[in-house]
């Protein structure tokens, strides 16, 4: 049950960001989630969007480089120790965490976090075993 993200790699200069935007606005494509991690010559900005072939599509013909890689998506508990009580469950398995970002969603009990790990089969299931709210592509669309 992961989702699909795609990263944009983007030069570290003025205005290469707005105009990666820009193309997906362009390209009618809406951003659910996102996150930029950045270095001094470049930046990796994560998204998640309403149509990946469609933004890769358009980001590539405007001259990025993009790449297509999967997420899981949680609903944690909103609440002290929410996001850690999910993280231990990776701890207890030896599942090495990458990254992770969170994004909003209408729901007030629930904060949501996009994660990626190195061995996703096994932490999908870590995830199963311990009954973790795991978001398909579907749900996101409702948040």
């Amino acid at each position: 049950m992961a989702v699909k993200q795609i990263s944009i790699f983007v030069e570290n200069k003025e205005g290469r960001i707005k105009k990666a935007i820009d193309t997906l606005a362009r390209a009618g494509i809406n951003i659910r989630a996102l996150s930029i991690a950045d270095t001094t010559k470049y930046g990796i900005l994560r998204l998640i969007v309403s149509d990946n072939e469609k933004a890769i599509e358009a980001l590539e013909n405007d001259g990025f480089i993009v790449k297509e890689n999967e997420v899981i998506v949680l609903a944690v508990p909103d609440e002290p120790n929410g996001l850690n009580s999910t993280l231990a469950i990776f701890d207890e398995k030896d599942i090495n965490l990458e990254y992770l970002y969170a994004f909003v969603s209408s729901k007030v009990d629930e904060a949501i976090v996009a994660m990626r790990l190195e061995n996703m089969e096994k932490a999908i299931e870590a995830l199963k075993d311990s009954d973790a709210k795991i978001l398909d592509e579907n749900d996101i669309k409702e948040l």
